[in-house]
């Protein structure tokens, strides 16, 4: 549901700025800034798409970690999807992500978001892990993680059931599933 009021509240800020920039400057130069950030927005896509590939590919030959590049990249086709939706406050907002100081400004806003959360869930492991190995109030009963399970049925046997064990074992002789004939091999299907 917030994705829907989302959209709806962007669509209905890129139609108000195209209003008022239309009634400001005219409609054909309106018209003209949308095509401009449209070309210009393609063309620093372009650019800074193959920078961010070359780099990724220097990283891989160095066997360094690829962490910025793969940031970079994401970053850069959120950009992309930005410069693409009609509006004029998008394509600034998907050119302003093309530009690489904006980038890596984001990066690391991104990058110390993920490590408090990382933080975070660490913190709720360490006590869920405490709290399952008796350092908690509670302790759980029952089957655990690690215990097997398995269904079955209970069958009383009476004392004729039983086999005798000091008595010699016996074998049984094999019997007929229906699929082998009297000699041991198939049976002959019935015609038809």
């Amino acid at each position: 549901m917030s994705i829907l009021v989302l959209l709806l509240v962007t669509a209905v800020v890129e139609i108000g700025v195209l209003v008022l920039v239309g009634q400001a400057i005219g409609v054909l130069p309106t018209i003209g800034l949308l095509i401009a950030g449209a070309v210009i927005g393609g063309w620093m896509l372009r650019r800074e798409g193959r920078r961010t590939l070359h780099e990724f590919r220097e990283a891989a030959r160095l066997r360094r970690p690829p962490e910025r590049e793969l940031s970079d990249g994401v970053l850069i086709a959120l950009a992309g999807l930005f410069v693409l939706l009609p509006g004029l406050v998008s394509d600034v907002v998907g050119l302003l992500l093309l530009v690489p100081f904006v980038r890596t400004l984001l990066r690391r806003k991104m990058l110390r978001l993920a490590e408090r959360r990382s933080q975070a869930f660490q913190e709720q492991m360490r006590a869920a892990q405490s709290q399952s190995q008796g350092g908690g109030s509670t302790r759980r009963t029952g089957s655990g993680a690690g215990e097997d399970v398995i269904d079955g049925e209970v069958v009383s046997v009476s004392e004729d059931d039983e086999p005798d064990h000091d008595s010699d074992p016996h074998v049984l002789p094999p019997q007929d599933d229906g699929k082998r004939g009297p000699t041991g091999g198939p049976r002959p299907r019935p015609e038809a």
